[in-house]
C-alpha cells in the first residue's frame, strides 16, 4: 500500500469523514529538503468529518496528526491539513 493510500484509509478509519482529499504535493517540493526520488513526502489533506464538530483548529490538527503518528515519524517530510467539521 502506498503512503497515499495508508493516509486515506487511517484518517477514513478514524474520522468517517464526509469528504477527503488526500493529495501527493512531493513533486513540488523536488530539491527543498525531505524531499525523495518517487515522492510521498510531502501532502496536502482536507478532511471534513463530525468528529471535529466542537473542536478548536489546533485540535481538530492534532487529532489528525495523531491518527498519522507513524507516517509522520517515517516518511512523511510535511502534511499541509485543512480540517473542518460538519454543517
Amino acid at each position: 500500500m502506498s503512503v497515499s493510500q495508508t493516509i486515506e484509509a487511517k484518517l477514513r478509519a478514524a474520522f468517517a469523514p464526509e469528504y477527503l482529499e488526500v493529495v501527493d504535493d512531493s513533486e513540488t517540493h523536488r530539491g527543498h529538503g525531505g524531499y525523495r526520488e518517487g515522492g510521498e513526502t510531502h501532502f496536502n489533506v482536507v478532511i471534513r468529518a463530525a468528529a471535529f464538530n466542537g473542536l478548536s483548529r489546533v485540535a481538530r490538527q492534532r487529532a489528525v496528526n495523531r491518527a498519522l503518528a507513524e507516517e509522520l515519524s517515517g516518511p512523511v517530510h510535511a502534511l499541509a491539513l485543512k480540517v473542518d467539521g460538519t454543517t
